[in-house]
């Protein structure tokens, strides 16, 4: 009450006065408690953030939690909290833990489920030991709903049940979309083909008027082939044959880069999935089964991008009498989310498909093209070099020659041959994060040839990287606050001290500016993994291929990342490391269950 005394100070002020103090107490006792079990005060802050007055009592109740609510707070963090809790080593919580952690774990490799004998292979190795106790704690999570258990190709898996859920949610939808005929005007196909020439100025091959022609036809249509294949003349032309019957036609991507390229083939809007399902964040959505989509004809391009979860969403929310277009690439690389739901449609047979093998015009003539589908074929492209080719392999056998290489194509050689400008137009592509020829490591190499320190250049030092004004930068996260996006590339434009605030232009000229404690969502971008590069394209790729990446090497990552490149390609590397790569199918091994 003292605090009345005081000038200027009420009651309600006294009141949120003691409220402030009360709560910095509560993060203070959980600081400390934390402190002396060897857990950072960063973390502290968001086990109170997300536990509030609660945190002690979840934390010496099943430190366990932190794991399954926390993003950024793994298995290992919560594992090194219980042991200093004195929790027994084959406890109960622990092994429930453990055998979540596991599926957890498969649904980050790309995995919906997973063979009940692999869950417990991999949790005793895990745990070092319980294999007896595991089956017990698999039934209780079963009981409690937090693992399912199925039968797929007769033998039991083990779930988690949101992906359960969402592999059912798609199969039902899937189902309801191709059991009935569109709901378009009826038009004598020939005569709307031969008009929509006209109106674009592009003739169709015969291939692809069936394809037209089979979207005019089907309520749900999957379109799929590599590139060159005409994937984007035959979408123009169903967009214009459609919106002159004045039908409402939807357009989407998985990325903003895809939604951007999307919109600018088709010269109509095109949005993000999250954002055209009003994403809020934390599993959140504005459009659902509830508040359907607003529409007539849904077209989503990069499908080969989207995972189960999304898909599930996205199919939910799409309104009664809906029709549905599915176009991709089912050759690329998988989703990173979990699941590979535009390969396994296609593979079921029951979704309407056409699938575009026929390379067009000039595409024939282009040597990326060819080489893509060779390797697509499981073929070694051709390597001899070709004054007047686009695409190109220099070999380097060593991970120290491949890395200089790339530096001196991308500083010297590129931008005198092509006249190629190295941040903006040439893209590192590589299949990892790790080692020298990671990003991260290629990342320093190319900032210091293209962008090197200057006093004229403000720079600052966040989580081990260096940043200066100019650099290229990727947002590794979606921010929807700042309408910024996983994948979205920038460069920074100023960097300010007092307060630091560090500004990038993002493409579209959005000037996002990022504070402290948001830095951790940029990263260099001088070099990016092949993963984050889907449903981009570049002028320039230039592609790594070393042993080094033996674990990663493989067909659909070659694939994908020389697909990336519009104008040139070069491989620099081990000629040995492609050959492993082409004859190497190991991304469509994935544990799901979404078959009709």
């Amino acid at each position: 009450m003292k605090l009345e005394d005081v000038e200027g100070i009420g009651r309600k002020r006294r009141l949120e006065i003691k409220d402030s103090w009360m709560k910095q107490k509560s993060v203070h006792n959980i600081m400390l408690f934390l402190h002396q079990h060897g857990i950072s005060s960063s973390r502290a802050l968001r086990i109170h953030k997300t536990y509030g007055d609660e945190a002690l009592s979840v934390l010496t109740s099943n430190p366990y939690r932190l794991a399954q609510d926390i993003h950024g707070i793994g298995f290992k963090t919560a594992d090194d909290i219980a042991y200093q809790m004195g929790i027994a080593e084959f406890a109960p919580e622990r092994l429930r833990a453990g055998l979540l952690h596991v599926l957890e774990t498969a649904a980050s490799n790309g995995h919906c489920c997973l063979p009940e004998s692999q869950v417990l292979l991999k949790t005793a190795q895990l745990l070092e030991g319980a294999e007896t106790l595991l089956p017990e704690q698999i039934e209780v999570l079963i009981t409690t709903s937090e693992m399912e258990r199925h039968l797929l190709d007769g033998q039991p898996v083990l779930y988690q049940p949101h992906l359960r859920a969402a592999e059912q949610s798609i199969l039902q939808n899937i189902r309801a979309l191709v059991a009935s005929a569109p709901d378009y005007p009826a038009m004598d196909f020939d005569e709307v083909i031969r008009w929509a020439a006209e109106k674009t100025g592009k003739s169709l091959a015969e291939s692809q008027q069936r394809a037209v022609i089979a979207a005019l036809q089907n309520r749900c249509l999957i379109i799929t082939g590599g590139p060159g294949v005409g994937k984007t003349t035959i979408l123009h032309t169903i967009l214009t044959i459609l919106r002159s019957k004045e039908i409402k036609v939807v357009l989407a991507a998985p990325t903003g880069r895809a939604a951007k390229r999307l919109n600018e083939s088709t010269g109509l809007e095109a949005k993000t999935l999250h954002r055209l399902l009003e994403y809020q964040g934390i599993g959140t959505w504005g459009r659902n089964r509830a508040r359907p989509l607003v529409g007539d004809l849904f077209v989503v391009d990069e499908c080969s991008m989207i995972d189960t979860p999304l898909m599930a969403q996205f199919l939910a929310a799409l309104p009664e009498g809906a029709m549905l277009l599915l176009v991709g690439d089912a050759d690329q690389l998988p989703s990173v989310g979990p699941g590979m739901v535009l390969y396994d449609l296609i593979r079921s047979g029951k979704v309407p498909c056409v699938h575009l093998t026929e390379i067009f015009r000039q595409a024939a003539t282009s040597r990326i093209i060819i080489s893509a589908h060779e390797i697509n074929r499981g073929q070694m492209p051709e390597l001899k070099p070709s004054r007047d080719s686009d695409f190109f392999f220099l070999e380097a056998l060593t991970p120290e020659d491949i890395s200089s290489t790339i530096v001196d194509l991308a500083q010297r050689r590129l931008p005198q041959r092509y006249q190629l400008d190295p941040v903006k137009d040439i893209q590192v592509l590589t299949p990892m994060n790790r080692h020298l020829l990671g990003t991260r490591a290629l990342n320093e190499a190319l900032q210091a040839a293209l962008n090197p320190p200057s006093e004229m250049k403000y720079e600052i030092d966040r989580f081990g990287l260096t940043f200066r004004v100019g650099d290229k930068v990727i947002q590794t996260h979606n921010n929807y606050d700042k309408d910024v996006f996983n994948g979205d590339l920038g460069h920074i434009v100023s960097i300010e001290t007092e307060p630091l605030k560090v500004s990038v232009r993002f493409d579209g000229d959005r000037l996002i500016d990022y504070e402290p404690g948001e830095l951790d969502e940029l990263q260099l971008a001088y070099a990016m993994t092949i993963h984050k590069s889907q449903g981009s394209e570049f002028p320039c790729v230039i592609i790594p291929i070393s042993t080094q990446h033996y674990v990663l090497l493989e067909r659909s990552l070659i694939y994908t990342a020389i697909t990336r490149a519009k104008k040139l390609v070069i491989l620099v590397g081990d000629p040995k490391a492609l050959t492993l790569a082409i004859t190497k199918q190991e991304s469509r091994k994935r544990w799901t269950g979404l078959a009709l």
